[in-house]
């Protein structure tokens, strides 16, 4: 663990970003034909493919016998010490359609422990960091959840379902509620931006079903690191893997979840 620092965090920040680069200039020339269908609505391309590939090959020259979990399975080894969790371009429908709002996200978990997150908003250019104990920061400032302390107060973030259909009645609730009681919702398309935000105090909560560990490990610990929590709709520990999700600032957290989970288990 003694690997995990400020000095670690710039070599993966610059990896990061020669995806980005990548990223940055595919979307000049994007070519819609280009798309394919991972499944209903689930979108993908050869950029995603490529800016994966670049990550892989560059994270593993930092670690030796490191592991990965991605999203385009360019690497799929979990069983190891060190495991990378890649979204290589998280907010593909958003990038596909020209919608300015997609990121790089990269996250790294010592058994099973997130310890360095990296978003990058790509089109912002703002990169958004933590390390475990070390702090939340954007573009080189620290970074701290909000301190609004009432959900009425609270402006909040959402995904809509897109593949999974199982808990609408459920999610509707939820919205139902926000849309009467909060400042209002807004829903971006990228789950990683979401959680940064949240970080970076421009969101209060944010909550979803369905999502994978690639769309949210690197903005979880970044939320955590900014003073932030993160939980499940129980109130546990298993967002990652769990598909559902909960992150809001110390004050919001628990009524917010007290909503949610009256909603899920109506």
């Amino acid at each position: 663990m003694e690997l995990i620092n400020s000095a670690f965090c710039e070599e993966v920040k610059s990896i990061v970003n020669e995806a980005v680069k990548f990223i940055r200039n595919e979307r000049l020339n994007f070519n819609q034909a280009a798309v394919e269908y991972k499944g209903a609505n689930d979108l993908v391309s050869y950029v995603d493919k490529t800016a994966e590939k670049i990550l892989v090959e560059k994270l593993s020259t930092l670690i030796a016998d490191s592991g990965f979990i991605t999203e385009e399975n360019t690497a799929s080894i979990s069983n190891k010490d060190y495991c990378w969790i890649i979204d290589p371009l998280d907010g593909t429908t958003n990038f596909i359609h020209g919608l300015n709002l997609y990121c790089v996200s990269v996250a790294l978990m010592f058994q099973n422990e997130l310890v360095l997150g990296v978003v990058h908003e790509i089109n912002t250019d703002e990169c958004f960091y933590a390390w475990k104990n070390g702090g939340a920061y954007c573009n080189g400032n620290e970074i701290k959840v909000s301190i609004v302390d009432s959900l009425n107060q609270s402006l909040i973030a959402t995904g809509f379902p897109y593949t999974n259909y199982s808990r609408m009645e459920a999610y509707m609730r939820v919205f139902d509620y926000c849309m009467r009681n909060t400042h209002g919702l807004r829903r971006l398309g990228s789950a990683a931006i979401d959680l940064v935000y949240v970080a970076a105090g421009r969101m209060d909560s944010f909550y979803e079903y369905g999502l994978n560990a690639w769309d949210i490990a690197a903005g979880c610990i970044i939320v955590k690191e900014a003073g932030g929590e993160v939980t499940d709709f129980s109130g546990g520990d298993d967002f990652l893997f769990g598909k559902e999700i909960i992150a809001s600032n110390k004050h919001t957290h628990a009524p917010f979840l007290a909503v949610i989970s009256n909603a899920f288990n109506h």
